[in-house]
């Protein structure tokens, strides 16, 4: 399964996720919720402490890989997002060409979500960049054949990040489960495959003002 990691980004860092920030995630999830109509965000430390420990419980199981969000401007955590629905094919694969690694060691292919933030860390450019250090370990460091991302199809906001990304749409799947706001949702399905990660990768590095002009 994989190791506990730090992300490093110029922004961001990408902590474990631990019960050492319950707290900090608490006041994070208690600035201005009105932005949550349509994703589950802990409310409270009872169910904040309960929200961490299943995502430990997951993480021990080789299912996820959980993060807190560390905004350096501030030096505050801001939210959390995990890389989650960890699959691991059984074989030799031979696509991409060269893949390396022991069967289990690491992810054939995952979900990025669970993915929420603090009112004051929005439309900063923190969801951007932890995006990008996510989907650079995933298909860098583990070689994951596919990324999937999912939203409300409600969610216009997270959509329009997501398709931002350069992520293609798959479809919407209908009756797909029960919505934040206890209605039946349906959900939009988009992914990234490994071969589409470098036009991904250099998209993202542009938005995020990594690229020096020549």
């Amino acid at each position: 399964m994989p190791a506990f990691v730090t992300l490093f980004g110029r922004s961001v860092r990408l902590e474990p996720l631990s019960l050492a920030v319950v707290d900090d995630l608490v006041a994070a999830a208690s600035e201005d919720r009105s932005t949550y109509a349509f994703t589950r965000v802990p409310e409270g430390r009872e169910e904040m402490v309960s929200y961490v420990e299943a995502a430990l419980a997951e993480q021990a199981e080789g299912r996820t890989l959980p993060f807190a969000i560390r905004w350096l401007h501030t030096d505050r955590v801001v939210g959390a997002t995990r890389l989650m629905n960890l699959e691991y094919w059984q074989g030799p694969m031979p696509w991409p060409p060269g893949a390396k690694g022991v069967v289990g060691e690491v992810p054939s292919v995952a979900d990025i979500g669970y993915t929420w933030l603090a009112a004051s860390a929005q439309g900063t450019g923190v969801n951007r960049e932890s995006k990008f250090l996510m989907l650079s370990l995933a298909f860098e460091t583990w070689q994951v054949h596919r990324i999937t991302l999912k939203a409300d199809v409600r969610n216009t906001r997270s959509r329009a990040a997501i398709e931002a990304l350069g992520a293609h749409l798959d479809g919407v799947r209908r009756a797909d489960s029960r919505g934040a706001d206890n209605t039946v949702r349906d959900t939009a399905y988009y992914s990234i495959l490994s071969p589409e990660w470098p036009t991904v990768r250099e998209r993202l590095r542009a938005r995020l003002g990594l690229v020096v002009a020549a």
